[in-house]
């Protein structure tokens, strides 16, 4: 099968070998790590018939292998098992604190794309200028500093010293919007400034590149005006570098944002992954890395897939 449709059924079909592959990595990682997740659950006072009831409950008795194979079996089911410190499902605990990060993250990224775009090509269009010496240092400085650092300050300076926002908790968007975005915008602030920094870069390089270009210099000597010439004919074809750069900081922070949720204690994904691996949870361990290695090939697909709307020369390769 040739096409569109040919390219996504290739694409979709390698995802399953590399799921497994991650699923099986992973599963053998988390038994190699120290420590008895039965006596981690039921503390040093524990009997040796306690710990037993407890293994043989959840299957850790067995062979490495068996266990794997009756993972695939549940997994295969859609079924993730469930945790062992609380009892919960996996899948719907994974999509509950999936929901926290991917409310933060694509209204971080949105915000840095509107920004990191327009700078990278007004740098680009005024190279070695003032305005391009100072975005190309306010971005290198951006994305410099460490994540949780500024959040720790603005944490600091907005949230304890001037008490505009809370610093501890979350509330769901659906039971109040407005302090929903409360209790995410230091976080959302935090990661929109550090991604900004990389994506300005990669769109201030992409645009030079373009602005080099004849098609280019033929549309001025046309008489076509600057911002025309930027809007129409630099920035579609800058935007495509930058386009993929994008997905990759989306599957990446979607992927669980572990060190500013613990910061803003958010009950995100990423905290969740911590304080499993802490907790010696396996089947949620297990489920948090299988569906952030489901979400980065699926957010990589979307972007390829996407990617002859800004270059069209990959829709005719």
């Amino acid at each position: 099968m040739h096409g569109p449709l040919g390219y996504v059924g290739k694409r979709l079909l390698w995802t399953l070998p590399t799921l497994l592959l991650v699923g099986f990595t992973v599963f053998v990682m988390v038994r190699l790590i120290p420590g008895d997740p039965a006596l981690v659950i039921l503390g040093d006072a524990a009997t040796p018939d306690q710990i037993a009831g407890l293994k043989a409950q959840y299957g850790l008795d067995r062979p490495i292998l068996v266990q794997f194979g009756l993972w695939l079996g549940r997994l295969a089911q859609g079924d993730l098992g469930v945790a062992i410190t609380d009892g919960q499902p996996v899948l719907p605990l994974l999509w509950e604190r999936f929901q926290v990060t991917a409310a933060i993250v694509f209204l971080a990224v949105g915000l840095a794309v509107l920004i990191a775009v327009p700078a990278g090509l007004l740098a680009a269009w005024k190279q070695n200028s003032g305005l391009d010496i100072a975005v190309v240092t306010t971005a290198t400085l951006l994305l410099s500093i460490p994540s949780f650092w500024l959040g720790l300050i603005l944490l600091l300076v907005f949230g304890l010293k001037l008490g505009w926002v809370p610093v501890i908790g979350y509330v769901p968007f659906g039971q109040s919007p407005t302090q929903a975005l409360l209790y995410i915008l230091l976080p959302v602030v935090t990661l929109t400034l550090i991604e900004a920094g990389v994506l300005t870069r990669m769109a201030r390089a992409s645009a030079i590149e373009v602005l080099r270009l004849e098609y280019v210099m033929h549309a001025r000597a046309k008489g076509l005006r600057e911002r025309r010439v930027l809007l129409r004919h630099v920035l579609p074809n800058a935007f495509a570098p930058t386009w993929t750069v994008i997905g990759l900081v989306l599957g990446n922070l979607l992927g669980g944002i572990a060190v500013l949720e613990t910061v803003f204690t958010l009950p995100g994904l990423g905290r969740l992954l911590v304080d499993a691996i802490f907790a010696r949870d396996y089947p949620v361990v297990q489920g948090c890395l299988l569906f952030t290695a489901l979400i980065y090939v699926l957010v990589n697909l979307i972007v390829d897939l996407c990617y002859p709307l800004f270059d069209p020369r990959v829709a005719a390769s």
